[in-house]
């Protein structure tokens, strides 16, 4: 097993002419001119295995790493071991095809309350829906489980959760919801992909919540009639890569398109995103899934991928490790079995280059690390942790 002790990737210092020509400088002065390292590639670094379908990743104030598994278990990392004990007062969950144990984020002030937030699939077969709870971490046990949010839809299936959840600069919350799944299924008599294009409904879209579950009093749609007071943005598929660059403040997501499709989107609150009124997928059974990929009232994406990368997980890089790559997105890719590294034009946002880190396995989670490493989650019954370190 590979521990979690860091690489280094710091370039060495210009050497100083002859002592005869020129006196050389100060040590701390020479280290603090040279220039940021230039990471031409990274590898990925294998730290643990055995983990079971592993969801979501965060790092608590001591370093270690709490790890979420899909059949429902909680798990941690220390010293870069995996405790072989999982966190005890997870409660059961619906574990049925892409639904269970999901993602989990520490709460903004987790260090004096020790509040950890998780999206969930709850329910049966027949009647399900994502929550989100919250539970206070108290040595390798949670305590004072509370659900904060249900979705306001129940579905049927295995299908289409969302999950991702994601804090804002202000405190509050983002949690991505699925539009509840493909043909032949329904909801009040009609597809209920559908849904994403209903307002009153929150299948396919992302909310926007308190730490204690409620609308903001800012939300975008608080004083419209005819819309959920919680819906930040809509008109979305399947959403499970969402990120914020913490130096824009601006929300980016990955979602799944159907048979192609996928798509990076810039999020702003009020935005309908268009499914599946207008896409670039394909149905499952053949044909388009509509003759239009753009219209006037909703948000085009920045780029999409055809055929489909299946995206999971998502970041932006605002670390020192690979210093040239501020900015980019890493995107992971459940069926490309990689990280898409995608570059943006800083003046318009648009994509100008587009990379493959291979992993080898799916990829469901990409996190910066406080040491500013990535890091990545693969979505297998032999599920790994793995690093990205600078090649050699």
């Amino acid at each position: 097993m590979v521990s979690f002790a860091l690489v280094s990737c710091a370039a060495s210092a210009p050497q100083s002419g002859p002592a005869s020509e020129t006196a050389p400088e100060p040590a701390q002065e020479t280290a603090q001119s040279s220039p940021p390292p230039v990471v031409e590639s990274v590898e990925p670094v294998t730290l643990i295995e055995g983990l079971e379908h592993p969801w979501s990743m965060v790092w608590l104030p001591n370093g270690d790493m709490l790890i979420t598994e899909r059949p429902g278990r909680l798990r941690r990392v220390s010293n870069g071991e995996l405790d072989p004990t999982p966190i005890a007062g997870v409660p059961n969950v619906l574990a049925l095809s892409q639904g269970g144990l999901l993602d989990l984020a520490l709460h903004p002030q987790f260090e004096t309350n020790g509040l950890i937030y998780f999206a969930y699939a709850d329910g049966n077969q027949q009647t399900n829906r994502t929550q989100v709870a919250r539970a206070r971490l108290d040595g390798n046990t949670l305590t004072d489980w509370t659900v904060i949010f249900t979705n306001n839809r129940d579905k049927s299936g295995g299908q289409h959760f969302g999950s991702r959840l994601l804090w804002l600069p202000d405190d509050t919350l983002l949690v991505a919801l699925g539009d509840g799944g493909n043909p032949p299924l329904q909801l009040e008599g009609e597809l209920i992909r559908n849904q994403a294009q209903n307002r009153q409904s929150l299948l396919g879209s992302v909310v926007r919540i308190t730490d204690e579950g409620n609308a903001p009093a800012d939300n975008p749609f608080l004083d419209e009639a005819d819309a959920n007071p919680l819906i930040w943005s809509y008109g979305h598929r399947n959403i499970q890569g969402l990120a914020l660059d913490p130096e824009t403040d601006q929300v980016w997501s990955t979602e799944h398109g159907s048979r192609g499709g996928d798509e990076l989107n810039r999020l702003e609150p009020g935005e309908n995103y268009g499914w599946p009124v207008v896409t670039y997928s394909e149905e499952y059974s053949g044909g388009p899934v509509s003759t239009e990929q753009s219209r006037p009232g909703m948000v085009d994406p920045v780029t999409y991928w055809t055929p489909s990368i299946a995206p999971s997980g998502l970041a932006v890089y605002r670390g020192d490790r690979y210093p040239q790559w501020q900015g980019h997105l890493f995107a992971g890719g459940l069926v490309s079995q990689d990280v898409k590294r995608i570059e943006l034009d800083p003046s318009s946002g648009s994509v100008v280059n587009e990379t493959s880190i291979p992993i080898g396995q799916r990829v469901r989670s990409v996190s910066q690390g406080p040491d500013g490493f990535l890091y990545v989650l693969t979505d297998d019954s032999n599920g790994r942790l793995i690093r990205l370190e600078p090649a050699s």
